[in-house]
């Protein structure tokens, strides 16, 4: 699985690719640092829209990044942490130590004041042409015509003939192709098999087959396994206790308890041998997704009907059982009124339909045109859930107080359209889409629980953690706000001196100037010698004016360079380490002491030496567009990073000698950085020392809750399939009190639990 993040029109740097003939990565690649990658809700949507759907309804690759093989993704895991915005990931950038490790790429999100509408779409253009009485209504709507049946996947699979069932068992490269336990294949070491050899005609007996399993440190166990004849007779209708600990008895899927089990003395073995005794030499298994039970159950068996691939659709897709069973047999099973599915009337109704299926023949079944009956039950279930969820007199406000416009369609409904059911969970308003009501009294350990437990079961789903309403005040916010823009601050300012009374400024602003662009520099007169007060546009040239400059001598003193010294820089060191060990600066340098008329061709060919060198960035003025004296080099391997440090340091390049060290910061804060910079307020640090004071009660909690918040995340990731396409979302805030920028961090989870790369 990959995905390529693309920049279109940086506003601050230009980049160039060094290598372009490198080979790709199978996983994520072409991380976003160096590139102010600001994305709107748009380019959002799209990219949600297309992982979920791959080329279906219309949905195309996002312009802004690229998901190679995306009809391989697991899913897709979306975490929103409700009303929190960039400002947060700065302020407790420590606390967030999974997030920061984890996620590779980050993007800069513009803030919405309807941040799930403008996620997933603010409501359906699709709406059903006709009210469906019953699916298996035959009326001449729903009827296709003669043409359209040579189209239609059935007929292309199998023609239009009624054949016998040894015409609807899978080959051998079926049964590969769709992870069946074949004998002697590596994987199966250890399977029993069914010793059912003797040759099949059309007119061996079928078998229904269907298990439930609970999920334990082995994996899926086998819980319950029943066994239907040709009749619809129950043969075996067993518990089944587990070897391994259980993790997730799956209760609301497999209607298993803990306490049903207790008692239960049989095992896997008990019904290998069992199933053995039953099925005579010429059986043929009938399952939905047969592949997954044999697999649970340990055996093998040659000849088997899988009515998820018998009932065919286009570009891999498959019915449910119960809708099948509903459209093609007019049976409810599966009700939400019981707890957990009937293994034994799954059994015979994945049976009754291979015999529909066998007695009518393909064009029979092609004639039930089950895609537009599953369109039409779908659009149906969703406006009915719309017109339930949404009270009709905010209905009536919301057409009274908002101007008209278009909607992007809510791709949640085509998700259901598909077959697959969205998740959403949440403690705040998620139902724009009219798919989930709010939950205002869950906690987010609650959220994390049901998500562990149905995240698994869904394709798309959206998880929205907050920090609850008393930690979102605006003027909570704008203290926050504060203390974040004056810690950069200081964290961008250095103190030099001290110098003789008549030094030469220039001279000392050339000096530091090598280390990187300064946004301003002033004398500081209040002391017995004169020092300079130097702030920096990037945290890189502030730190490295301390790790070069400290103790050297510059216009003719040897000098002190150090930060401002406060309570909130007490632990600037470690904030730097950890800036450092960031996922997002792995394999980046930071090169200063460029001459400004240099351009992207001279660096490249100077540059162009190094190896592993993948990307150049050269950053630019927001204001005036032009390039400043540093620029950034991304390596493919962090190794080759650190050896460039070594040749680059002293280096010359046509008269100007550069200075080196790792990354700190990333384009999205850059950005912020710049807007620091340009802010009204407090603008350099203070060297006097000021008074300690006791963080409040609120800000201890909250950091307490974030640290927790960052736990939760951690738990939920880790139990994601790989392959899964993660994002966690920060929408930021839009409001009356202020704007704050969001931040998006997003990655495929690949076999080490971290985004891929």
């Amino acid at each position: 699985m990959a995905l390529e993040v693309h920049q279109l029109n940086p506003t601050w740097a230009s980049s160039v690719k060094i290598n372009e003939d490198k080979e790709k990565s199978s996983h994520l690649s072409a991380a976003l640092f160096g590139e102010d990658c600001e994305i709107s809700h748009d380019q959002l949507y799209e990219l949600l829209k297309y992982a979920a759907l791959g080329k279906c309804h219309n949905a195309t690759q996002p312009s802004w990044c690229r998901i190679y093989h995306q009809r391989h993704l697991a899913g897709v895991v979306v975490i929103v942490l409700h009303e929190m915005s960039q400002l947060h990931f700065y302020k407790f950038y420590l606390q967030f130590k999974h997030l920061r490790k984890v996620f590779r790429h980050r993007f800069t999100l513009t803030p919405s004041a309807n941040f799930l509408a403008s996620l997933y779409g603010e409501g359906a253009n699709l709406k059903p042409q006709n009210t469906a009485q019953g699916l298996t209504s035959t009326s001449s709507q729903c009827i296709p015509k003669s043409s359209d049946l040579q189209c239609d996947p059935i007929i292309r699979k199998y023609g239009e003939k009624k054949r016998g069932l040894t015409s609807y068992t899978l080959t051998l490269e079926e049964q590969k192709k769709n992870d069946y336990p074949i004998k002697g294949s590596p994987g199966c070491k250890g399977y029993i098999y069914t010793e059912c050899d003797q040759q099949r005609t059309d007119s061996s007996p079928l078998f229904g087959l269907d298990c439930e399993m609970c999920l334990t440190a082995k994996g899926n166990e086998v819980t319950r396994v029943s066994l239907v004849d040709a009749e619809g007779q129950c043969l075996l209708n067993e518990l089944v206790k587990p070897e391994s600990t259980v993790l997730n008895y799956r209760t609301r899927f497999s209607g298993i308890t803990k306490k049903m089990l207790l008692p239960v003395k049989t095992r896997l073995s008990d019904i290998q041998t069992r199933l053995k005794k039953i099925l005579p030499h010429d059986a043929v298994l009938v399952g939905h997704s047969l592949n997954a039970d044999l697999q649970a159950l340990e055996m093998i068996h040659p000849s088997v009907i899988d009515t998820s691939l018998l009932f065919a659709r286009n570009e891999g897709r498959r019915f449910k059982l119960k809708f099948l069973a509903k459209a093609v047999l007019g049976k409810e099973i599966q009700c939400e009124q019981k707890l957990g599915h009937d293994p034994a009337e799954d059994a015979r109704a994945a049976l009754e339909l291979a015999q529909f299926f066998i007695e009518q023949g393909p064009a029979k079944v092609a004639e039930l045109n089950l895609e537009m009956l599953l369109t039409t039950e779908k659009l149906a279930e969703v406006s009915q859930k719309k017109a339930v969820l949404q009270p009709q007199g905010c209905r009536v406000q919301k057409q009274l107080n908002e101007p008209p416009h278009l909607s992007k369609p809510c791709f949640l409904d085509c998700l259901q359209v598909t077959g697959q059911k969205p998740l959403l969970l949440g403690r705040q308003e998620m139902d724009s889409s009219g798919l989930c009501q709010s939950n205002l009294s869950t906690s987010n350990k609650q959220i994390l629980q049901r998500a562990l437990e149905d995240v698994p079961l869904s394709t798309f789903s959206i998880i929205q953690f907050s920090l609850g309403p008393e930690y979102i005040a605006s003027h909570l916010l704008a203290g926050l706000y504060e203390k974040v823009r004056s810690k950069l601050t200081d964290m961008l300012t250095i103190y030099a001196g001290p110098f003789e009374e008549s030094f030469c400024l220039k001279s000392v602003k050339k000096e530091f100037g090598r280390c990187g662009p300064i946004q301003s520099l002033t004398v500081v007169t209040e002391t017995y010698q004169p020092y300079v007060c130097i702030q920096y546009e990037v945290l890189e040239a502030a730190q490295l004016a301390v790790e070069s400059l400290n103790g050297a001598e510059v216009a003719g003193s040897c000098i002190k360079v150090q930060r401002p010294i406060t309570a909130a820089m007490l632990d600037c060191d470690v904030w730097i380490k950890e800036l450092e060990l960031d996922v997002e600066n792995e394999g980046v340098i930071y090169v200063a002491g460029l001459k400004e008329s240099l351009t992207e061709t001279d660096l490249q060919e100077e540059f162009s030496q190094l190896k592993d060198l993948e990307t150049l960035f050269l950053p630019k003025d927001l204001q005036s567009g032009k390039h400043r004296n540093c620029c950034f080099l991304k390596f493919q391997k962090s190794q080759s990073a650190l050896d460039a440090l070594e040749v680059i340091n002293g280096w010359t390049v046509k008269g100007s000698k550069l200075r080196s060290r790792n990354a700190l910061a990333s384009g999205h804060l850059w950005r912020w950085l710049w807007q620091v910079n340009h802010s009204n307020g407090k603008q350099g640090g203070n060297i006097l020392h000021e008074k300690m004071e006791q963080l409040s009660d609120s800000e201890q909690d909250l950091r307490k809750k974030v640290k927790k918040l960052d736990h939760h995340i951690k738990k939920l990731y880790r139990s994601l399939q790989n392959n899964t396409l993660c994002i966690v979302l920060f929408p930021g805030v839009n409001s009356m009190h202020g704007s704050q920028s969001g931040l998006g961090l997003m990655g495929i989870k690949d076999d080490g639990g971290r985004s891929a790369c």
